[in-house]
């Protein structure tokens, strides 16, 4: 029953500003949004600690979560075809090891490269071919691949780390650069290329049709199973990169290196808008996700919270994320 007070131009006025709402703020908070998060608890740390703000403190995070943030651009593009990749941790481990036994000094630095970047593509390929050709979900052929790279690696190093690294491959995980270090240059580097590769690429737009629907990507002539393939050789590639940088910054390859990595990627993927339901996510999305996750950390750490806290806030965080990509599926 139509309240008796109201009058025809207040009707009118209110559904303008539904309208406005609905077809201007809603869309652009729906893309900006994640990004006002993460000035709102700069701003907020910016008062809570005098630490927060100064320029050693900025780089340890973007640092820090640099390694993160490598792994989660690959799992993102695969989580944009509807699949998941869990195997990123091991695939670290299992390239820090082999390439730290050929990093000592005298080794070829571009040796030691080259065989990182090839375990970590061929990891990709099995998960590819296993997904695409095998048709065996993402969730089991990864999976499998997370506990077969971690036992490679244990079996290879015997389980235990191998030092001796050259000073030239330490430079990757320690070096500094016109003041900014080394590992953060080549997060950036990786962050353009896979944001190009993503959105201004043939790659790209086969990734999100897939991603939307296989079965029409099958239709309109897509080569479905050898673009996924593709799609996780380069996220193995990425978890690779990761792994040999991990392995210059802690001067040793280690076989119990990256554990829960493929956790904190899929993280900083969905807080960064990627929707685990396929056909969505972008890169620059991922880069503010995993900044917000070293952000949090940094905060927790310099308020003196416990570490286990930080563990509690990151599963609330993704838990809402994900109910917020639901949310929206569902009024799609």
């Amino acid at each position: 029953m139509s309240n008796p007070m109201s009058s025809p131009v207040s009707t009118i006025k209110e559904n303008s500003n539904k309208s406005i709402w609905k077809e201007s703020i809603a869309p652009f908070m729906s893309k900006y949004g994640i990004v006002f998060i993460l000035l709102a608890m700069i701003i907020v740390m910016s008062f809570m600690s005098d630490t927060f703000l100064r320029t050693q403190n900025i780089l340890n995070i973007v640092r820090q979560i640099s390694f993160i943030g490598i792994v989660a651009m690959g799992v993102t593009i695969v989580i944009i075809t509807t699949g998941i990749d869990l195997s990123s941790g091991s695939v670290i481990a299992l390239t820090s090891v082999l390439v730290a036994s050929v990093a000592h000094p005298g080794d070829s630095l571009i040796g030691a490269l080259a065989l990182g970047a090839g375990i970590g593509i061929a990891c990709g390929a099995v998960n590819g071919i296993i997904t695409a050709k095998g048709k065996i979900p993402p969730f089991i052929a990864t999976l499998g691949m997370m506990t077969a790279a971690r036992g490679l690696a244990l079996l290879f190093s015997d389980g235990r780390p191998i030092p001796n690294l050259s000073e030239s491959f330490m430079f990757l995980g320690k070096g500094v650069v016109a003041g900014i270090p080394v590992p953060i240059i080549v997060f950036i580097l990786i962050g353009i290329i896979s944001h190009i590769l993503l959105s201004k690429t043939k790659f790209g737009k086969y990734t999100y049709a897939i991603g939307g629907n296989e079965h029409a990507a099958k239709i309109c002539g897509i080569n479905v199973d050898r673009y996924l393939i593709f799609i996780y050789m380069y996220a193995g590639l990425l978890s690779a990169i990761a792994g040999m940088m991990l392995t210059a910054r802690i001067s040793v390859g280690q076989p119990s290196m990256g554990v829960s990595f493929e956790l904190d990627a899929i993280a900083a993927a969905v807080i960064g808008g990627t929707s685990l339901s396929g056909g969505v996510g972008t890169i620059p999305g991922t880069i503010i996700g995993a900044l917000i996750i070293g952000v949090l950390n940094n905060s927790l750490d310099l308020l003196g919270v416990s570490s286990y806290w930080q563990q509690i806030l990151k599963g609330a965080i993704i838990v809402s994320a994900v109910l917020i990509d639901s949310r929206k599926n569902k009024k799609s």
